[in-house]
C-alpha cells in the first residue's frame, strides 16, 4: 500500500512537472487588458459621428490663465511702468519663494545679486545685461512685471514659464535686489 501511494504520488509530480512549458504564455483571464483594440484618432470605428480635432471656441481663456491687458509695445512699457501695481499685499510677498523662482529663471543671466554678471555674462555667452542700478534704468514694478511677462531686446518672455503671482513674487525680489544695490 505504501508503495502504491508513493508512485502515485510520483506520477502526479511527473505528470505536473512535464505539462509545464515555459515557451508558451499562460492563461489570460482578462485578454482585452493584455491586446486592446488598436482605434485610428479621430476615425470612423472610434467616432461614428465623424467627430474631427476640435478647436477652442472662439474667445475662450484656458483654466488658470489670466489676460494681460497690457500690449507688447513700447507705449505698453511706458504705461505699464506708470500704471500697473502689484496686487500682492505685504503678507502676501514672499522674498524666500521670489528668490527661489528669481535663481531659477533669471539669475543665470542677471546674478544672483542683480548686478548683470550671471554665469552665462561671465562665460561670455550673452553680453549687455545691466544692473539693477543703474542710473539709467528708472524700473519700477510695473516695468518688470512688463518685462517678465514680455521679454525686452534679448530676454525672451517667462509668461509661459510663471503664472501670474510667481511673476508678481520675482517682481518683489526684483525691488528688493535693486533697493539692496543702490545702498
Amino acid at each position: 500500500m505504501k508503495s502504491l501511494i508513493k508512485i502515485l504520488v510520483i506520477a502526479v509530480v511527473l505528470v505536473a512537472v512535464s505539462c509545464k512549458k515555459d515557451t508558451a504564455p499562460n492563461y489570460q483571464f482578462m485578454p482585452n487588458m493584455y491586446e486592446s483594440a488598436g482605434y485610428e484618432t479621430y476615425g470612423e470605428a472610434a467616432f461614428p459621428n465623424g467627430v474631427e480635432a476640435q478647436v477652442p471656441a472662439e474667445g475662450s481663456i484656458p483654466r488658470g490663465f489670466v489676460p494681460f491687458d497690457i500690449e507688447n509695445s513700447t507705449a505698453g512699457y511706458e504705461l505699464a511702468k506708470a500704471t500697473l501695481k502689484s496686487p500682492l499685499d505685504s503678507t502676501q510677498v514672499d522674498l524666500e519663494r521670489g528668490k527661489e523662482i528669481y535663481n531659477i529663471y533669471c539669475g543665470i543671466c542677471h546674478g544672483n545679486k542683480g548686478k548683470g554678471q550671471g554665469n552665462l555674462v561671465k562665460r561670455e555667452k550673452i553680453l549687455g545685461i545691466p544692473s539693477y542700478d543703474d542710473a539709467g534704468r528708472a524700473i519700477n514694478e510695473g516695468s518688470i512685471y512688463h518685462t517678465i511677462y514680455y521679454g525686452k531686446n534679448a530676454m525672451g518672455s517667462y509668461a509661459n514659464q510663471l503664472n501670474e503671482e510667481e511673476r508678481w513674487q520675482v517682481v518683489s525680489y526684483v525691488l528688493k535686489l535693486k533697493a539692496d544695490l543702490e545702498k
